[in-house]
């Protein structure tokens, strides 16, 4: 069997979304193997898939030989076609590669003591006496492998004994979920059937363990480093820090290790690698500096999640950066000084003290219900796709969670969750937040967000095709189990539950019958349910409108400012080509957004806003003076905007 189609995930399959890729193909018996751009590749093999340099919206095809070949090619076609399969997001500093980004001075241009400029990779100003960290190059001598079978057990073993190192460094204590992930990752890579495949067949071929897997490994790099895009580049880092690892492990030698930082200290170096800094103790580092990496590689990610600043690309040679006794740093213009001055030293110690401050001050929002000057109370909630994510919003101080994305409990799995799965996690959502709100938004799937057991049908633009509430109300088999789960749920006594993509007021009519329905049937059987608030979300220029008549039929609104924008615009918000007419801050969406408002204020009802507008400062002084008493987002926006609410 075989589907060809276009891959939708954004930015394409750098290494997390073909790390869940390839996890997702192995569960499957059946022979995969994905073509595009006229090359071919083991859909079970991360490191040949990464290989493709696969990107948004490439043309690919899936072949799928086997007995579970239907629900194979339905499962992986899904991943491929949801956009935000495997996402990380980016700094808004540019996505670049390791050299220096365009129009940055030459190192031969510029004197390190007045200051050079690499990629800005993790925001924050960073000063202290430097750490070098310059591993020696591993030089293998190659030998010839007197007994073939026990250099392949020895490999064997060293590969064992890698990725049980990285397992054992998920387990420290503070790991963060992306730190989890990219440990997670080189797993993967480490233990990739076709990886080990070449190494053996070399072992085979007369040459010893260490000496083929260094050679595989640095052909695997250089693959990796010729790529055009930038995410399939840095990806080099990881082959490389996994090859290194391996090699080590058969010579019998240790390696020069982070946990060595002095606490206070900039590393310098020619490259980190994530394995390296997942060793370290992350709270000693004051900074990072390096010659080589990107804003997309997996130690700037990692920076960025600890928030220690970071620099990369920086155009000096390893010479200097060893050399230097201290290193500053800018880690949001990509400025980098070594061994600076006094005039330079004030400069960034002002600014570190700024950042603290504000840091402070901002720590102090956390546990902060926030009221205007006027004496308006706004719930600050979190919007989550799992429970996973659960911890670090009680942590920023969520007030409940203004969106939970369920359509991520259908969107990875080869079936659908039962009744009993979905109500078991809407419970444990409702429990950790009680007595704040969670509300939970009904599935939101359609022809760009496709799951395993529907079969959607191609559309030329699935963002007007069948999807959100339409293909629920068509779907009861699908759409009475996660109803049912959520009147479970609702026990809890903090459920409000949100209907999308409404465009017409009968279908809220029947979204309640079939509430209705569930809750006769539970009675009958003796299953014990609870009362909640319906809303719906007002994403469509319809529901605008109609917001009037709609308020009369629910219990609260809530803007989904994404899909609106895009709606009243007539500008795809994933097409960068019209990225200028897709702006919430234009008058014409603003101006929608009143008109809901003025609706629910007018029939006695809440309105929230869910979307990414939600936090901007610019816009939350704008939405409370329209009526707006719920605003939900990521939660590392938290404290800042209830700051900014306080500061009304």
């Amino acid at each position: 069997m075989e589907r060809t189609f276009a891959v939708r995930v954004r930015d394409g399959l750098h290494a997390r979304p073909a790390t869940q890729f390839v996890k997702l193909a192995k569960s499957f018996a059946s022979d995969i193997t994905i073509i595009c751009n006229g090359q071919t590749a083991s859909a079970k093999s991360a490191v040949k898939l990464m290989l493709l340099g696969i990107k948004e919206n490439d043309e690919a095809t899936l072949r799928v030989n086997g007995d579970d070949a239907p629900d194979a090619l339905s499962a992986l076609s899904t991943f491929l076609q949801n956009p935000s399969a495997g996402e990380v997001v980016l700094p808004k500093a540019e996505a670049a590669a390791a050299p220096a980004p365009p129009g940055a001075p030459k190192a031969s241009d510029q004197k390190a003591d007045d200051g050079v400029t690499g990629i800005a990779a993790s925001e924050g100003t960073g000063l202290g006496p430097s750490f070098a960290f310059f591993p020696p190059v591993l030089k293998i001598e190659r030998q010839v492998a007197s007994d073939t079978e026990a250099e392949i057990s020895r490999y064997r073993d060293a590969v064992s004994s890698v990725t049980t190192a990285f397992a054992r460094n998920k387990e420290r204590s503070g790991a963060e979920s992306d730190t989890i992930a990219i440990i997670d990752a080189l797993i993967d890579v480490a233990q990739d059937a076709e990886f080990a495949e070449e190494i053996e067949a070399a072992i085979r071929g007369g040459q010893d363990a260490a000496s083929a897997t260094m050679s595989v490994g640095t052909r695997l790099t250089e693959n990796f480093e010729a790529m055009d895009d930038p995410y399939i580049r840095a990806r080099g880092e990881d082959m490389r820090s996994v090859t290194r690892q391996i090699v080590l492990a058969l010579i019998g030698q240790s390696d020069v290790s982070l946990a060595d930082v002095t606490s206070g200290s900039v590393v310098v170096a020619d490259e980190v690698t994530a394995w390296d800094l997942a060793k370290a103790n992350m709270s000693d580092i004051a900074g990072i500096v390096c010659r080589k990496g990107a804003a997309t590689s997996h130690v700037a990610i990692m920076a960025r999640a600890y928030g220690i600043p970071a620099v990369l690309g920086v155009p000096v040679s390893a010479e200097q950066l060893a050399a230097s006794k201290a290193v500053g740093l800018d880690g949001a213009t990509g400025r980098v000084f070594l061994d600076p001055d006094g005039v330079v030293r004030s400069r960034l110690e002002e600014a570190i003290t700024r950042e603290n401050q504000e840091s402070k001050a901002l720590e102090a929002y956390r546990k902060v219900e926030p009221v205007t000057s006027a004496g308006v109370r706004v719930e600050v909630a979190a919007n989550l796709g799992s429970l996973a994510e659960i911890p670090s919003a009680l942590e920023a101080g969520a007030m409940g969670v203004g969106l939970f994305r369920t359509e991520f409990l259908f969107m990875e799995r080869k079936t659908l969750p039962s009744e009993d799965e979905q109500a078991d996690v809407y419970t444990r959502l409702a429990e950790a937040f009680a007595p704040y709100p969670v509300v939970i938004r009904t599935l939101d799937i359609g022809g760009d967000k496709p799951i395993s057991g529907v079969d959607f049908e191609h559309e030329d633009n699935p963002f007007l095709g069948w999807r959100g509430v339409r293909m629920c109300l068509e779907r009861p088999d699908i759409f009475k189990p996660q109803l049912r789960a959520l009147l479970r749920a609702s026990v809890i006594g903090n459920v409000k539950v949100l209907v999308p993509m409404i465009a017409d007021g009968s279908e809220v009519q029947e979204v309640r019958n079939l509430f209705a329905e569930c809750q006769d049937e539970l009675q009958q059987e003796g299953v014990a349910f609870g009362t909640f608030e319906l809303g719906v979300m007002i994403e469509t220029p319809a529901a605008v409108f109609l917001a009037a008549e709609l308020a009369r039929q629910v219990d609260f609104f809530s803007i989904g400012t994404n899909d609106l924008t895009q709606y009243v615009m007539a500008a795809d918000r994933l097409n960068p080509k019209v990225a200028s007419l897709n702006r919430t801050e234009h008058p014409a969406v603003l101006n929608a957004i009143a008109s809901a408002c003025n609706a629910a204020t007018a029939a006695g009802i809440w309105i929230g806003v869910c979307g990414e507008a939600a936090a901007r400062q610019d816009l939350i002084g704008f939405f409370i003076k329209n009526g707006v008493t719920e605003l939900s987002m990521s939660p590392t926006s938290i404290p800042r905007a209830k700051r900014a609410i306080t500061e009304l």
